[in-house]
């Protein structure tokens, strides 16, 4: 079996026209769609990258792995979906990037250039392209191509729609794949990270022009009460002029129908080598986008565009259930545990999520969570204004809000003790909110309720009993 695992940066959970989108055109998405299972309620678990990408590679939520913003390290004694594919025989391969600092205890010494970036790779990984935010490779390529570029690469991001989209970043990436994917002879496993449609708001080529700004669909509106700050990239606004906004909106669905197209790429290219019908696709984002939602850009705070994200799993062994659509809560934390079953690793204990498995045969599991959640972190925005003395000042603690949605209604915790409370289901934009404290105690006691089963378990289901390997026994219980 062949693991295709994709991510598309920044890629909103509603803006897949397979979802019912009235605009966005993604044909090759809405294919796989129809030739696996469909997530409508798929949520990223943090934000911005390195946070949301430590759960989905983890398979562990932030309240355990720890990765609070981009260069947060990833405790090296987690494992992930890399490390568990090698211990099968597979070398995972990286394209692109994945935002994941490494632990400072594993450095070569204090000259380590890895201990000033947060865009390295998680470990188990080979790196098949490396495409970090500095993006040299795409802008190396493009000056071979002829093209004067500049140097800085928000600059070449920003004029993408000046080049044909056969040159743009996304297509960039998918040659590499392409090109990887012509000289496989055995089981593979790659991990393709494309960078679209993350900011700038630029699609490339004729896509820049495909959507008529005035077509774009209104944005929700900010709740009529403030809310509490949670950073400066939570508070992000959005342009004030509505023609500037919906302009900038009909750039990011060109970015998603340039990057869906060249998706498409690789999946053909899977079917034209004769890998289509054992590899298993899973096709997911780090976390959403505002978009105008709430007045804001970006990501970030506790809002649901930053978290509710696209998900597509595709088993080939499980044809009967293709086309069918999931609306039960999933999280990018079941990637991992989705994968370890399908190529046949046992689940680590560390994880938090759940394998998709019995979705992918068709079945909806009775006990599968009701509600999903995420968190979002911003004590990184305080760290340079310091001091904060350890042990005596814990106020970056506070810095910290986690969200419960289920089916109607959103619960918000932040760190300081703070709350709110959403009716969904009579405003989905968040514009309702619920005072009644028996209401908002039945939420706070879920919250409560979630955190405590998902503390740590590393060795907590372990008993120094009988050798004191794996879970406690039911001898014994």
């Amino acid at each position: 079996m062949n693991v295709l695992l994709v991510t598309l940066d920044q890629f909103r959970g509603d803006c897949l026209s397979a979802a019912g989108h009235p605009v966005v055109k993604t044909p090759n998405l809405d294919r796989l769609a129809g030739e696996g299972i469909r997530l409508t309620r798929h949520y990223s678990q943090a934000a911005p990258c390195g946070p949301g990408r430590a759960c989905l590679y983890t398979g562990t939520y932030q309240l355990n792995n720890r990765v609070v913003g981009n260069g947060t390290p990833l405790d090296f004694r987690f494992d992930n979906v890399a490390r568990a594919a090698r211990r099968v025989g597979y070398a995972p391969t990286v394209f692109g990037y994945a935002d994941q600092a490494i632990d400072p205890r594993t450095a070569t010494g204090p000259d380590d250039n890895r201990l000033s970036t947060y865009q390295g790779f998680p470990p188990g990984f080979d790196v098949g392209l490396d495409l970090p935010d500095e993006q040299d490779a795409w802008i190396a390529w493009l000056a071979r191509l002829g093209y004067d570029v500049p140097s800085d690469a928000e600059a070449v991001l920003a004029t993408e729609p000046d080049r044909p989209a056969e040159h743009g970043v996304s297509a960039f990436v998918s040659d590499a794949v392409i090109a990887w994917l012509e000289r496989q002879e055995g089981p593979w496993f790659a991990h393709v990270s494309y960078w679209r449609p993350h900011p700038p708001y630029a699609a490339a080529g004729r896509w820049s022009t495909a959507y008529e700004p005035d077509s774009m669909p209104p944005a929700l509106a900010r709740p009529q009460r403030a809310m509490p700050f949670c950073g400066r990239l939570a508070a992000q606004p959005a342009p004030e002029d509505a023609g500037e906004l919906r302009e900038l909106q009909a750039q990011y669905l060109g970015m998603i129908s340039a990057v869906d197209e060249q998706l498409g790429r690789v999946l053909d290219a899977l079917r034209t080598l004769g890998m289509w019908d054992d590899t298993l696709v899973v096709v997911t984002s780090d976390h959403g986008e505002q978009l105008g939602d709430q007045a804001t850009l970006d990501k970030g705070g506790p809002f649901e565009s930053s978290y509710h994200v696209l998900g597509i799993v595709r088993d080939p062994r499980h044809r009967h259930v293709h086309g069918g659509v999931v609306t039960e809560f999933t999280e990018n934390v079941d990637v991992f545990p989705t994968i370890c079953e399908a190529i046949g690793v046992d689940i680590p204990a560390q994880c938090d999520g759940m394998p998709l498995t019995p979705f992918l045969r068709g079945e909806r599991p009775p006990w599968w969570r009701s509600a999903a959640h995420w968190e979002y972190d911003w004590r990184w925005e305080y760290i340079f204004r310091g001091p904060h003395p350890w042990p005596w000042d814990r106020r970056l603690e506070s810095k910290h809000l986690t969200v419960l949605r289920s089916e109607s209604v959103a619960y918000v915790q932040y760190g300081d003790g703070q709350w709110r409370c959403f009716d969904l289901g009579a405003d989905p934009g968040w514009g309702s909110e619920i005072t009644d404290p028996g209401v908002v105690l039945e939420y706070a006691q879920s919250m409560l309720t979630w955190r405590s089963r998902h503390a740590d378990r590393t060795l907590s289901d372990m008993l120094l009993y009988d050798g004191g390997i794996g879970r406690v026994p039911d001898a014994v219980t």
